[in-house]
């Protein structure tokens, strides 16, 4: 009968969690950060698309070798969270390297690299930041889930 209990709570866990699961990571050689990306241009692109369409620029700072930037990304482009973004936002990605690349692009929004990637900027229509995550809020993305993920931009930013 004991054993009974134990596997049911268990299961009863181990859904639970299923439920609640974080993003995997993608598999194999993801390079979601384009290094070769004139990250400035990107952005100009950006701004002028999200002119257009009523929409606000997205900057995500990030590097291939993050597992969370890996995270975040694949989780923009799946779910509640892309219908979000896709929603409200024009994207633009900067690569940042190990924190030697784009650099002068953080600097310029503001944004505090060493404070962890992925982090994030958005540009009010004159193209100064309006919000950046100062905090790393962002830097553990493995383990926020779709849930936090959404609630974390489904706010006024």
């Amino acid at each position: 009968m004991n054993g009974n209990w134990l596997a049911a709570a268990l299961l009863a866990v181990a859904l639970n969690a299923g439920a609640q699961a974080p993003a995997p990571a993608p598999a194999g050689n993801w390079r979601g950060y384009d290094e070769t990306a004139d990250a400035g241009a990107d952005i100009e692109r950006a701004r002028a698309q999200a002119a257009a369409a009523g929409k606000r620029v997205l900057v995500v700072f990030g590097a291939n070798w993050c597992g969370d930037c890996r995270v975040l990304d694949t989780s923009m482009k799946q779910g509640r969270l892309k219908t979000l973004l896709d929603g409200r936002f024009v994207v633009a990605k900067v690569d940042v390297g190990r924190f030697d690349r784009n650099v002068d692009i953080a600097q310029r929004y503001g944004v505090p690299l060493k404070k962890g990637i992925p982090t994030v900027a958005v540009l009010a229509d004159d193209g100064r930041a309006s919000f950046v995550t100062s905090g790393g809020e962002l830097a553990d993305a493995r383990t926020m889930g779709e849930d936090a993920l959404v609630a974390f931009f489904d706010r006024p930013l």
